[in-house]
């Protein structure tokens, strides 16, 4: 299934990388349910991956640094005890099935492991997010499509509230090089392990026949490790001015200072990465902290009329229905925290309107295009003071909670929203869990 496809194109040739467009929309001659429990039994059975299932075994492989010698894998000892801690967490059951819980952590960034295996916490997200998302196979019965509500639109109360957050707006960045130079050089020496430079190789015996070229694995796989001193340096200083465009005596300075210089001589090509990453990602906070924008002026901003022209798709299965005071219909929601989120603001007297901002309402960062969540008019019953919001709505609003790039991209919505804000009756950007937690900002 999808041989040969693209990524679609828009009217201009540019490719348009968003779910809602490139959708595989296939007729099966069978159910919806038994098409994709049979689609993922295949894929199963090909790639031996297992959907939805963790084994005690899962996380053998992983690199663990003892802090002496190279790094050893995990093993299935540490595996399986890490695998009873997740269990406990509620995250698998007793047979190692994904739970909802699970797959809310992952997507939040919110998954707890034992203070021993912290370290190896990013390799342990990539490990279970292999298998616990299973197949985004959806029942196009249920596919609907979401219009926007003419009242709400139309409405005083909304242009109101868009009024104040429909500029956009460019940005500058100003940074202390000393202390970007020192944050790299930290990162560095606290960066993974680098493990020794082997050669691998595998030999299998191919066959042609009536049912055409057949190949199987044949006993006498290798792996070679290679000694320091047969190994050909690169350029270090070159590589990583080309990777991360700081000046080679910036890069001097944090290589030379992180103390991993052999590191560098037992696997150049892995440190080299290992360096580039750290770079750019303190590169990229860096550039956070001292950003500042400014609105570009009055005549570019996102039209109201985007709503109508902007086509979204939801399925029944993320929907508010018959949402009332939504600029949509109905509300499309990707985590259990925004389902809960949207039915309190329709149920809640003060909120007069709001909006769940669409892919295309988007705020410009260094690490990206970032997208709040809402867009909300609360009016105080007593005074009758309106108050405007835009809302970022997390399942926890702790900082080691998040991760890092969605913590830096809030803060240059922060900045961003307070750069439009001209008169006591500004949009207030915050980050909340509940309506709650809105109404007593």
């Amino acid at each position: 299934i999808g041989r040969g496809l693209r990524i679609c194109v828009d009217q201009s040739g540019e490719r348009v990388r968003t779910s809602d467009v490139n959708t595989l929309t296939v007729i099966a001659t069978e159910s919806y349910e038994e098409f994709a429990e049979n689609l993922q039994k295949e894929i199963e059975k090909d790639t031996g991956i297992r959907f939805g299932l963790v084994e005690k075994h899962h996380f053998a492989t992983i690199a663990r640094d003892a802090g002496i010698g190279d790094p050893e894998a995990m093993g299935v000892d540490e595996s399986t005890v890490l695998w009873e801690a997740l269990k406990a967490e509620g995250y698998l059951d007793a047979k190692g099935r994904v739970q909802d819980a699970l797959k809310t952590a992952l997507k939040d960034g919110t998954l707890v492991v034992p203070a021993e295996f912290v370290a190896e916490l990013p390799q342990i997200i990539t490990a279970l997010k292999k298998v616990a998302g299973g197949l985004e196979v959806k029942n196009a019965d249920e596919r609907k499509r979401v219009r926007a509500r003419k009242k709400v639109l139309l409405s005083d109360e909304f242009k109101a509230l868009w009024d104040r957050i429909k500029h956009k707006t460019t940005y500058r960045v100003e940074f202390d090089n000393e202390k970007l130079i020192a944050d790299c050089t930290e990162a560095l020496r606290t960066a993974p392990a680098i493990s020794k430079t082997t050669l691998q190789w595998r030999k299998a015996g191919v066959a042609i026949g009536q049912a055409g070229v057949t190949a199987k694995e044949m006993a006498g796989a290798e792996v070679v490790t290679l000694d320091e001193d047969d190994i050909v340096l690169p350029d270090l200083l070159t590589e990583l001015q080309d990777r991360t465009s700081l000046t080679r005596r910036s890069i001097y300075r944090i290589v030379t200072g992180s103390g991993r210089l052999n590191d560098f001589k037992r696997n150049p090509q892995q440190f080299i990465d290992t360096a580039t990453k750290a770079i750019k990602e303190c590169k990229q906070f860096a550039i956070v902290e001292g950003i500042r924008y400014q609105k570009i002026g009055d005549d570019d901003y996102y039209a109201q009329e985007l709503f109508e022209q902007e086509e979204l798709t939801g399925y029944l299965r993320n929907l508010v229905l018959d949402a009332q005071k939504s600029v949509y219909e109905d509300v499309i929601y990707d985590s259990g925290t925004e389902k809960t989120f949207a039915i309190d603001l329709e149920l809640n007297k003060a909120v007069k309107v709001y909006a769940k901002l669409p892919g295309w309402f988007e705020v410009k960062t260094p690490l990206g295009g970032y997208n709040p969540d809402w867009a909300v008019l609360v009016e105080d019953p007593a005074g009758g003071e309106r108050l405007y919001f835009v809302v970022e709505t997390k399942s926890s609003l702790f900082a080691g909670d998040l991760r890092q790039k969605e913590v830096a991209k809030i803060k240059c919505g922060a900045a961003h929203f307070a750069a439009l804000g001209v008169d006591e009756t500004a949009a207030t950007f915050l980050a909340a869990t509940t309506v709650a937690e809105v109404l007593t900002h």
